[in-house]
């Protein structure tokens, strides 16, 4: 794989609404999920400077709606390959005819164009869910949400990295207090549900975070979470301060970050 100076990304938006992170380096422009219809795919593209026809992949982690609503019109109208692993294909989620479809192993890294692509297995309650450590050969972001619990595994992998997009998705008391049902509240919160903000600190102290130069919390709870208590957490985590740690919100997501050598 080619050595490139830079990997830049961008979120298109996070939360129980709708995701996609947008990761490029050179030409090669990767969309991690597509929670979005395709019209607001498009727009939410636009507004960070790309067509949806300049696409070279997308990228599943699971097959939820909030990371799948718009993918196959998507890869069916600019005949883009989608890569799952395959319990997410086997699921029947995914509505439609894939015209390229790309089979996933979730412990083995592989390349597109300029990017090099190492999926990770995470506990979700999803039928074979997965996250990405995305490298340029020099540099490695990490993008980490939508699991419930961290594992030797998922420290492993994500270790060392230069950029992390990383959910903090509720606060323990807030869920409590919150309006979702019990049920609900005991999905969230337990070991394949969403990590909270708590969590994600843990996280954050048990990996090598000495190269880190962006972190963004990710995959907030509008109903159980507020972003000033995720970015305090987190912060306090890597001892720096909450507004060094960006923000992924479901409205705008986040605008383009460089990550250089």
């Amino acid at each position: 794989m080619r050595k490139s100076r830079k990997i830049r990304f961008a979120s298109l938006g996070s939360g129980s609404q709708g995701n996609a992170t947008l990761v490029s380096c050179g030409s090669t422009h990767v969309l991690i999920d597509c929670g979005f219809a395709m019209k607001e795919t498009t727009r939410r593209l636009q507004r960070l400077g790309l067509e949806p026809e300049q696409l070279t992949a997308v990228l599943i982690t699971h097959e939820h709606t909030d990371h799948i609503a718009g993918a196959g019109a998507l890869v069916r109208r600019y005949q883009l390959p989608l890569y799952t692993s395959s319990g997410t294909n086997n699921s029947g989620r995914i509505k439609g005819e894939i015209p390229d479809w790309r089979g996933i192993n979730p412990e083995a890294a592989f390349a597109i164009n300029d990017l090099e692509i190492c999926p990770v297995t995470v506990p979700h309650d999803a039928r074979e869910p997965i996250q990405f450590v995305i490298s340029d050969g020099a540099n490695r972001l990490g993008v980490l949400t939508d699991l419930g619990s961290i594992t030797p595994h998922v420290l492993r992998h994500f270790s060392g990295c230069q950029a992390l997009v990383l959910e903090a998705n509720h606060d323990p008391v807030l869920l409590a207090r919150g309006p979702y049902p019990a049920s609900l509240k005991q999905r969230v919160g337990g070991d394949f549900g969403h990590l909270s903000n708590q969590q994600a600190a843990d996280f954050l102290t048990q990996i090598d975070t000495k190269h880190l130069t962006h972190l963004v919390a990710s995959h907030l709870s509008e109903q159980n979470n507020q972003p000033y208590l995720a970015c305090t957490r987190l912060a306090e985590a890597i001892n720096t301060t909450p507004d060094w740690v960006a923000l992924a919100d479901q409205a705008e997501g986040f605008g383009w970050r460089d990550i250089q050598a």
